[in-house]
C-alpha cells in the first residue's frame, strides 16, 4: 500500500446521468458545500461557475483552504478568461476532443493542438496551474507534445476518465487504467474519474497504486448502498475506504505540496 496521502476531488456539479440529482447552483450553495466537501476530506474542489467564476472562487478561498479546480473544459479559453484573472488554483483542459453523449445533451467539440498550446501558455501568463483531462492514448500523446515543445512544468496535474458515454468512452477496468497509467511520462500527478456502476473498484485500485480519486454527483451521485447522496456524503466514504486500507488522506497544504501549487492570497 502507497501511504503518500490520498488527495479527493470533490465535483459537486451536475449529474450528467440523472437529472433529478439535486446539487449546488448559486455561489452561496456552492461555497456551503465546498467547505463541507473539505471537512469531510477533499482537498480540491472541481467547480463549474459560469457568469459567477468572481463570486465563487473568492468566496470559497474566503470560506475555506481547499484548492479550486475550475472546469467545463468544453467552453472556449477566450470565454474563461475570468477564472484565470480571478486566480483560480487550477483549470481544467481536455487533452483531446470532447465526444460525450450524457442524457439530457450531447457534447462533440474539437480542441487541436494549437488550443492546448494556447491554454498552457495563458496558464504560465496568469499563473494558473493546468489540470490536463486524458481520457485515451492519444490525450497523452498531446500530453507529451506540450512538455516537448516547453510550454509544461511539472509535476502534471492529470485526471484520467473511464466509463464516461460517448465517442471517447474507454472501459471502466482496472486493467484500462493500469494500462493508461503505464503510458504516462514522469512527474505526473493522476487523479481517476469514473462514470458508472464499476466506479468504486477502479477508485480503491488507484488508491493502493498509489494515485488520487475523485467523486461527486457529477460523475456518480450514488453510495454504496445505492443512496443517491450529495458530494460531501460521497466524499467521506472513499475517505473512509481510504484510511481503513491504511492510507492517510492528504489536507489541501499537502495537496498543495504535491502538486506545485502555491497558496492563493484572499481579496
Amino acid at each position: 500500500m502507497n501511504k503518500k496521502p490520498l488527495v479527493i476531488v470533490a465535483t459537486p456539479n451536475i449529474c450528467w446521468l440523472n437529472s433529478e440529482v439535486t446539487y449546488p447552483r448559486t455561489a452561496d450553495e456552492i461555497i456551503t458545500e465546498a467547505v463541507r466537501c473539505r471537512e469531510a476530506g477533499a482537498s480540491v474542489l472541481h467547480t463549474h461557475a459560469e457568469g459567477q467564476w468572481s463570486e465563487v472562487i473568492n468566496g470559497v478561498r474566503n470560506a475555506s483552504d481547499i484548492i479550486i479546480q475550475s472546469g467545463m473544459s468544453s467552453i472556449p479559453l477566450q470565454e474563461r478568461i475570468e477564472l484565470f484573472e480571478q486566480k483560480s488554483d487550477m483549470v481544467s483542459i481536455i487533452a483531446n476532443h470532447h465526444a460525450e453523449a450524457f442524457t439530457q445533451v450531447n457534447c462533440d467539440l474539437l480542441h487541436p493542438l494549437a488550443e492546448l498550446e494556447e491554454y498552457a501558455v495563458a496558464c504560465r501568463q496568469y499563473g494558473v496551474k493546468p489540470e490536463w483531462e486524458i481520457w485515451h492514448p492519444g490525450s497523452i500523446w498531446n500530453l507529451n507534445k506540450l512538455i516537448e515543445k516547453g510550454l509544461l512544468d511539472p509535476p502534471y496535474i492529470t485526471t484520467f476518465f473511464l466509463g464516461w458515454p460517448g465517442g471517447t468512452w474507454s472501459p471502466p477496468t482496472v486493467q484500462e487504467y493500469l494500462y493508461r497509467k503505464s503510458l504516462m511520462p514522469e512527474n505526473c500527478v493522476i487523479t481517476v474519474s469514473i462514470m458508472c456502476k464499476e466506479q468504486m473498484d477502479i477508485l480503491v485500485s488507484a488508491i493502493i497504486h498509489g494515485d488520487n480519486v475523485r467523486v461527486g454527483t457529477e460523475d456518480w451521485p450514488y453510495l454504496q448502498n445505492g443512496k443517491i447522496a450529495e458530494t460531501h456524503e460521497l466524499v467521506k466514504e472513499i475517505a473512509d475506504i481510504s484510511r481503513s486500507l491504511g492510507r492517510p488522506v492528504a489536507t489541501p497544504a499537502q495537496a498543495r505540496e504535491m502538486t506545485g501549487i502555491p497558496m492563493m492570497v484572499k481579496k
